[in-house]
């Protein structure tokens, strides 16, 4: 069907747009609709481009091409039938003369914007087809980026994923196994690995602060049993050991990092949404595609272990250098393990600032080595082993201020049983203070107006008086604390307390994912001082709306969150001074 059979001229054939331009010897997007159409072929109906229409198109074609190479509109020597639905180009000789003649001032703009609409959807046709292919090497290299990915599974020792709209907690597990070119010499020859470096990153629910808790790897806990999953896909649970290093809950045994998961959970009383292993290529890749990590020293250091030897004063480190900082212990503070864990956070510190700097994130090629990187360098949980999924991750956790992401170390004292001291126990009482802090979601950073709210919030539902504890009437229920809690709880209110009046009523109908306790508005005197004896926190108060009958109880269901009788569950306003901790934004010389 050709152009004079077509009912409208928006309906004109693409390939007839296409024309010959004689300037340039190349086919060219004809936009012009209202240009002179090529005389239809006496020889009736035949492929498009033969005979006698297509000898007389191209000459229109021409001759058309030639007058807007010139600046002006020429007549060709064959006029155009008028098509139906088009404006005649000859409306004007119906007056007496060409539109030309009357007036060239109009129709040279119309020529010119013309031209310039055909350049403009010509140079968009041009950049579609590119933004088309770019896309598809967009789609090849988030597959490549997918390829390079390591993921295991999680055996259900997480969340089951991280949430925009609760806290966020990534287990970052550093093992000195031995793998890749050039660390031949680092790591236990025969070892599958250990968690020789762990960190647990807390980011709060609104995203302005965040929270680094390095475990020590000497640290004796118990690592409970790990269904684990195996290559054939089937499952074995792998027994659990008591007192032992914490380092042993990756890599030996056959454990994988869902069994490091676990023993966190165990060890804080708090779940990882996600884990995260680097090997020691890691520290060498990320260092290098960042453009060098900046540290500072304030004094020498020559480590014949980690081979380190740099003097006093700044250093920009990479590669093998970045790799031997993280590692070196022997030549720095008293030569432990606790003293190396303050030169990592040093280094992590430093590598976040550089992460989020503007000269990183507005270089294309520092994000591509980036990504290069950290997808072939890091082993993730299979709930993240996609690329987009990680950058929806890493969105989120980048969120934060740098000014307000802590690094603490958990507070631990040498191992009493010990005559040489090799490993490290738990520092209970400043420990259950810390990790009460992170479920609690508070920052150990000044956060503007954070602490003032929660202050406010609490003294809110708190201030009022107190009744005695022998007046203070309680059901205990478990809703998902520890095995026969509530009876540890009854007899430790009863005996240590005072609370007499209290009763344990055994399970929950329902979990509860933290301890509450609920009460009626003419309770509040009781629970006001049951508070006070349990720790708890403001947020798990529950009051009702209807006071209660004489002799009703109140009833407190114990969570998750519930560490023992006696144990505070509220975490503190402020971390203990004596707790080690390194804020990110600030520059610290290792020493």
């Amino acid at each position: 069907m050709d152009a004079q059979s077509r009912g409208r001229a928006d309906e004109i054939d693409p390939a007839d747009q296409w024309v010959l331009n004689p300037q340039t010897g190349n086919y060219e997007l004809r936009l012009d609709q209202s240009a002179p159409q090529s005389v239809p072929s006496s020889r009736g109906s035949g492929p498009r481009g033969s005979g006698a229409r297509a000898a007389g198109g191209r000459r229109d074609v021409v001759a058309q091409n030639a007058s807007v190479a010139s600046g002006s509109r020429r007549r060709t020597t064959a006029p155009a039938p008028e098509v139906p639905g088009q404006r005649s180009r000859r409306a004007g000789d119906a007056s007496g003369g060409r539109a030309a003649q009357q007036q060239p001032g109009r129709r040279k703009r119309k020529q010119a914007k013309t031209r310039k609409k055909k350049a403009l959807l010509w140079t968009g046709g041009t950049l579609a087809f590119v933004l088309v292919g770019t896309a598809a090497a967009g789609y090849l290299y988030l597959e490549h980026l997918n390829s390079n990915i390591t993921s295991v599974p999680d055996d259900g020792a997480g969340t089951g994923g991280f949430s925009k709209d609760r806290a966020i907690n990534i287990l970052l597990i550093g093992t000195d196994k031995r793998t890749g070119d050039g660390n031949e010499g680092y790591g236990d020859r025969n070892s599958a690995g250990h968690a020789d470096t762990t960190v647990l990153l807390h980011v709060s629910k609104d995203r302005t602060n965040a929270t680094a808790l390095s475990i020590p790897r000497d640290l004796i806990t118990d690592i409970p049993d790990c269904p684990t999953t195996q290559e054939d896909g089937t499952t074995k649970t792998i027994a659990g050991s008591s007192n032992t290093r914490f380092n042993v809950s990756l890599g030996q045994a056959g454990r994988t990092p869902s069994c490091t998961m676990r023993t966190v959970t165990e060890l804080t009383g708090i779940k990882p949404d996600h884990f995260m292993v680097a090997d020691f290529n890691a520290v060498k890749t990320l260092s290098s595609a960042v453009g060098g990590v900046p540290i500072c020293l304030k004094k020498d250091i020559k480590d014949e272990d980690s081979k380190l030897d740099l003097p006093a004063g700044d250093h920009t480190l990479e590669g093998e250098q970045a790799l031997a900082f993280v590692r070196t212990r022997h030549a720095v503070g008293f030569g432990g393990d606790l003293d190396r864990i303050k030169i990592q956070q040093q280094f992590l510190s430093s590598l976040m600032r550089k992460l989020k700097s503007n000269d990183t994130l507005t270089s294309p090629t520092k994000l591509v080595s980036l990504a290069e990187a950290g997808t072939k360098a890091l082993t993730v949980d299979s709930k993240i082993d996609d690329v987009m999924k990680l950058r929806d991750l890493g969105l989120e956790l980048g969120k934060f201020d740098m000014k307000n992401l802590t690094f603490a170390t958990v507070p631990v004292v040498d191992n009493p049983t010990e005559k040489v001291k090799a490993t490290v126990v738990l520092d209970t009482a400043k420990a259950e203070s810390l990790f009460a802090m992170v479920r609690e979601d508070v920052s150990l950073t000044e956060v503007e107006g954070q602490k003032k709210a929660a202050k406010d919030k609490q003294n809110a539902l708190l201030k009022g008086a107190r009744a005695e504890a022998s007046d203070v009437r309680v059901d205990v229920f478990n809703g998902g604390g520890p095995t026969g809690a509530a009876q540890k709880t009854l007899d430790w209110l009863q005996n240590t307390e005072g609370v007499i009046k209290s009763a344990n009523k055994g399970n929950a109908p329902a979990k509860v994912s933290r301890t509450t306790l609920e009460y009626a508005p003419n309770q509040a005197d009781q629970a006001r001082k049951l508070a006070d004896l349990m720790g708890l926190p403001a947020a798990a108060l529950k009051p009702g709306t209807e006071d209660a009958e004489a002799l009703e109880a109140m009833t407190l269901t114990l969570g998750p969150d519930f560490k023992g009788a006696g144990v505070p569950i509220t975490g503190p306003a402020k971390l203990p001074d004596d707790v080690t901790r390194v804020e990110a934004d600030k520059k610290v010389c290792a020493e």
